[in-house]
């Protein structure tokens, strides 16, 4: 058997997931924090490689003693949250913990994520939410969300979104499952709430990107199924800063 965390953290200070050679890294963190509670260098695989600035309301990582696919303890499950937040620093959290088969595997086991994308949308910039959303400050009136909202329906659906993958990307296939797009404003910030079987390198964030280009009139609704359908991303909307990116659900 083997732990599967769920974790939340603020990806601001840090490289993103994955251990890199030119920064500090949420794994690098975990890695240290693991070896620190049960006494011994662990593996961790993560459900995802969030980039540098990403957040993660909820992203989950297995853990197993290195080079095998179980890990001993004697702290019961319940107490091993706190027991790694304990090493962690206050930008990283474990919340929930619990033992999986060692089969698991908790990136290619996953069935869907959802992310949420946050664009503040005020003039005068709010300093408390600087590195946690985008910063839109043209007012975005309740047309233009109800614009945005229509032209993210068009993404649901078994679709070739090679239009909002990055340049010098490389995947077998650029076909993805969306399950839900919606666009909606909550308080000062308008979000864009995005679920799949699957994402490409910098998808949402230009999902985000071409949006907001409908909000602010320079699409229309109706040329989102057209932009899709060309697969060219130069078609699509600017990429959107990483700093409004969260990663929000994993479902197994």
């Amino acid at each position: 058997m083997k732990l599967l965390l769920k974790i939340s953290y603020l990806g601001t200070n840090y490289c993103g997931y994955q251990v890199q050679p030119n920064g500090i890294s949420i794994q690098q963190k975990l890695n240290e924090a693991t070896l620190a509670a049960f006494g011994v260098a662990c593996d961790i695989v993560g459900c995802s490689r969030t980039d540098s600035g990403v957040h993660a309301n909820e992203f989950c990582a297995t853990v197993a003693q290195k080079g095998t696919d179980f890990l001993e303890t004697a702290i019961p499950v319940e107490r091993i949250p706190l027991a790694l937040s304990n090493y962690l620093p206050p930008d990283i959290c474990v919340f929930d913990a619990k033992w999986v088969e060692g089969s698991f595997h908790a990136r290619y086991d996953v069935k869907e994520k959802e992310y949420l994308y946050r664009m503040y949308n005020r003039a005068v910039r709010d300093p408390f939410e600087e590195g946690r959303s985008a910063h839109v400050p043209k007012l975005l009136r309740d047309e233009d969300i109800q614009a945005m909202n229509l032209a993210a329906a068009t993404l649901c659906g078994t679709q070739d979104f090679a239009a909002y993958m990055a340049h010098g990307s490389s995947v077998k296939s650029t076909v993805r499952t969306v399950t839900r797009a919606e666009v909606y404003r909550e308080g000062d910030c308008v979000i864009f709430r995005v679920a799949a079987n699957g994402f490409l390198y910098n998808m949402v964030r230009i999902l985000a990107g071409t949006l907001l280009a409908v909000g602010q009139g320079k699409l229309k609704p109706a040329d989102l199924p057209i932009i899709t359908a060309s697969k060219d991303r130069s078609k699509a909307g600017n990429t959107m800063p990483a700093c409004g990116l969260y990663l929000h659900r994993v479902i197994y």
